[in-house]
């Protein structure tokens, strides 16, 4: 374990002298470093601070065994029970196994089951979130994880594809990765972005989450392209959707009893890229839309500081908290809400490190999800319910009865379970959350607790 924290230091200390470069390859990682996401964090809570330093060099060790052939893997996985991507079938069985009874691991049994992990599958999605992570990487460590091949290298292969890949939203990514990177490729991506997110027909139906990386794609691409029409639009029909909050699905026909819900996922994508568009040009309707969502997840935040997964767009509230995922805890939510900080919005430091410390200690299992030897970051703890019971029925109740909660359920499908898996993705976005540059605002320092007393939102609990 210290030989371990003296690695992952000696990484964060050789990751600022190389910060001092402009560019992207100048990974911001220092705790000591002012202008540092990490600082700004310290500054408030320094064991916060120390874990998601401990993640960073963690991400970097786990990397290199799901990257294939210049793309990542779907998955790293205990041989039995993971999920395949769609279209890719894994091995049979159930995804994620509970630990032993009581939830306590017998003796090394989580680092057993670190050391037993594989690559499954292939995934395009994944890739480019890998590849926005892994640019803010210093170059000895991101050569590492990639074998000595650039991301440049990576983005040149995912456009290869494009012609292949249908989803709005893997295209999006591609668009987004190759904007930040400049990439000589991006005019293609835009083409073929275009061509999949027909914004003429609106009785199309379009994922939230997709919606999202659209505008944030273009985001990134105004200064380099011409995407303002594409953007105006792309940004009205984001903005329409949104009710209290975000539901799962803009547009088309949903299943009557979940038409409401919405995921953790379809409300931080959106705030990061309303905070955005609100960033790169004034946009004031932009950054009170993402004000008002985040808002409404950090006065959802569980009392142990979980980011919950099922809410109702129509009020806000939680309809169904499990499975609770490490990527929300460590990178999404962290991410989300420090660029709507950076963009001029509230300042939820607390509630980002509400969520690392459940990462930390979660209450619902005596198992770890942070394994040091060998290197892994468990992906979640779910309830012992491979049906989906709990998520059916709370959907539906919750349809015809906003904010009934069913609480026997709690009762009968405890949570605790672990899902003995890591996604690439988790991994990137973990990167992409902490290593960039802090945005110089006015008063952020203050409202940080960098110079003075922090001020900050007060949190309801759920």
């Amino acid at each position: 374990m210290g030989a371990n924290r003296v690695e992952e230091r000696l990484f964060l200390a050789g990751a600022e002298r190389r910060a001092e470069s402009p560019g992207p390859a100048g990974a911001m990682t220092a705790r000591s470093s002012g202008n540092s996401r990490l600082a700004l964090v310290a500054a408030h809570d320094r064991a916060s601070a120390d874990l998601a330093s401990r993640l960073l060099g963690l991400a970097v060790r786990i990397l290199p065994q799901a990257y294939l052939d210049g793309q990542f893997a779907f998955t790293l996985a205990t041989g039995a029970g993971q999920p395949g991507p769609p279209g890719r079938p894994g091995p049979p069985g159930r995804p994620g196994r509970p630990g032993p009874p009581g939830g306590a691991p017998g003796l090394g049994a989580d680092c057993g089951r670190a050391g037993q992990v594989r690559p499954l599958g292939t995934s395009s999605r994944y890739t480019a979130i890998a590849v926005l992570g892994l640019r803010y990487l210093p170059g000895r460590e991101r050569d590492a994880v990639l074998g000595g091949a650039g991301c440049d290298d990576v983005i040149s292969l995912l456009a290869s594809r494009l012609d292949r890949m249908t989803s709005r939203g893997d295209v999006a990514l591609v668009c987004w990765a190759a904007a930040e990177a400049r990439h000589k490729d991006l005019p293609r991506a835009l083409a073929r972005l275009r061509a999949l997110d027909r914004l003429d027909r609106w009785d199309d139906q379009v994922d939230v989450v997709s919606a999202a990386w659209v505008v944030t794609a273009l985001v990134a691409a105004r200064k380099l392209c011409d995407v303002e029409q594409h953007l105006a639009v792309a940004r009205i029909r984001l903005l329409a959707a949104r009710r209290a909050i975000f539901p799962h699905l803009i547009g088309g026909e949903s299943s009557w009893y979940r038409a409401h819900v919405g995921s953790f996922a379809d409300q931080v994508y959106p705030v990061q890229a309303l905070a955005r568009l609100h960033g790169s040009a004034d946009d004031p309707g932009a950054l009170a839309a993402a004000e008002c969502v985040a808002d409404a997840i950090c006065r959802a935040q569980g009392a142990a500081g979980q980011w919950w997964w099922h809410y109702d767009s129509r009020t806000g509230r939680v309809v169904e908290g499990y499975p609770v995922y490490s990527v929300h805890q460590h990178a999404m939510a962290p991410m989300a809400l420090l660029e709507l900080a950076e963009a001029g919005g509230h300042l939820y430091l607390e509630a980002i490190c509400r969520g690392l410390r459940w990462l930390a200690m979660p209450p619902e299992t005596r198992e770890r999800l942070i394994v040091d030897e060998p290197a892994m970051i468990w992906r979640k703890v779910a309830r012992g319910d491979r049906g989906k019971v709990v998520r059916g029925l709370r959907a539906a109740s919750t349809r015809l009865r906003p904010g009934i909660r069913l609480h026997g359920l709690d009762l009968i499908f405890r949570p605790g379970t672990v899902d003995h898996e890591c996604r690439p993705y988790e991994l990137g976005w973990l990167l992409y959350a902490w290593l960039p540059r802090l945005a110089r605002v006015p008063g952020l320092a203050n409202r940080a607790g960098l110079a003075g007393t922090a001020r900050l939102p007060g949190l309801a609990d759920s």
